[in-house]
């Protein structure tokens, strides 16, 4: 692990943290991306709030670099039908799952939801998975 940098990861989840409290405090709203961009992209009535936090994820992936903090990652294909079905499958996923990665594993587990802890443990049990995989053909 080259790339090891405790004191930035840890900045990086209390920033997040706080985001999602901010948010819920204010907005009385769960900070799942899955959650909020659909309801950015449905008729809802609170578009405002929902496309400040989405402009807010790409201006920080877009000015970061800017700070030290490393660029996009290089691409591992450059076959794009293959990021196109990823994100219909992680789409699928979402929906499937009633929420995101970011709303179950943030939100949810900071809630004591027993549907988000046992859907984040499935999360990271398929990530390990498929690292193990991928990275070492076990």
């Amino acid at each position: 692990m080259h790339n090891f940098t405790p004191l930035s990861g840890l900045l990086g989840g209390a920033l997040i943290g706080l985001a999602s409290a901010l948010l819920m405090l204010s907005a009385g709203r769960l900070a799942g991306v899955s959650g909020i961009l659909g309801g950015l992209l449905t008729a809802s009535r609170d578009r405002a709030w929902r496309l400040a936090f989405i402009a807010g994820l790409i201006a920080a992936a877009l000015i970061g670099p800017l700070f030290g903090t490393p660029g996009a990652a290089r691409l591992a294909s450059p076959d794009l039908a293959l990021y196109a079905a990823a994100g219909l499958l992680v789409g699928f996923g979402s929906r499937m799952g009633n929420g995101c990665t970011s709303g179950h594993g943030v939100c949810g587990f900071a809630r004591f939801s027993a549907r988000s802890i046992t859907a984040t443990l499935v999360f990271m049990g398929a990530a390990i998975v498929t690292v193990a995989l991928v990275r070492h053909r076990f």
